[in-house]
């Protein structure tokens, strides 16, 4: 067996053992009703520093796209900040407010970065813990081509769509200078407040 077709056997063998997980029911979630039949649905984030348009792929990341379109469509990302910008790496956001509240969550997700694509310039992905299936809220956008963050012989981090305008956006955000934020107790945070106003799903 060759060792692209032994990772594919050791993916297919964690996927299906995470779905029969009495701890991860993969129940439906508001996302998956979200034009159901477009594989590549556009959202749009209006924030305070311009408009970023994102391609989502959920024939490559379902459980991914689902996930991020069920917290779109019940308002949870309206008003949440980019807390974290990590100059030439990644700008995060998704999970606090302007208060730097944390922002309610699903269920963690079912980590799918070995899905071919890559963690690329203007990609966008999911933010998680150690743990490989800990993705809830909080994404990223690539500054750079991050294959450090591409799966190997470990777990990546899945990456569920692209930049398609907005790039000057998202660039603007990583140069922000930062600072230590004692309530969050992490240094990484902008000084300036990027604010995602809203989050909305565009037309097919």
């Amino acid at each position: 067996m060759s060792w692209f077709s032994r990772s594919r056997f050791v993916f297919l063998i964690s996927f299906f053992s995470y779905c029969l997980s009495a701890s991860h029911v993969l129940a439906e979630s508001a996302g998956e009703k979200v034009q159901p039949d477009n594989l590549f649905p556009k959202v749009k984030l209006t924030t305070n520093v311009g408009d970023i348009v994102v391609e989502l792929d959920r024939n490559r990341a379902p459980i991914t796209v689902n996930n991020f379109l069920t917290y779109v469509v019940t308002g949870r990302y309206d008003g949440t900040i980019f807390h974290r910008v990590v100059t030439e790496f990644v700008v995060q956001g998704g999970g606090y407010d302007i208060l730097y509240n944390p922002k309610d969550q699903e269920k963690p997700i079912f980590n799918e970065s070995g899905n071919g694509l890559k963690n690329e310039m203007y990609s966008i992905a999911m933010a998680r813990e150690d743990d490989p299936h800990s993705a809830t809220n909080q994404f990223y956008f690539n500054l750079a081509d991050n294959t450090n963050l591409d799966p190997g012989s470990t777990w990546g981090y899945a990456v569920f769509g692209v930049v398609m305008e907005g790039e000057s956006v998202i660039d603007t955000i990583g140069r922000a200078k930062t600072h230590r934020n004692e309530k969050l107790g992490w240094d990484e945070v902008p000084v300036r407040q990027f604010v995602v106003k809203k989050v909305e799903v565009l037309p097919e």
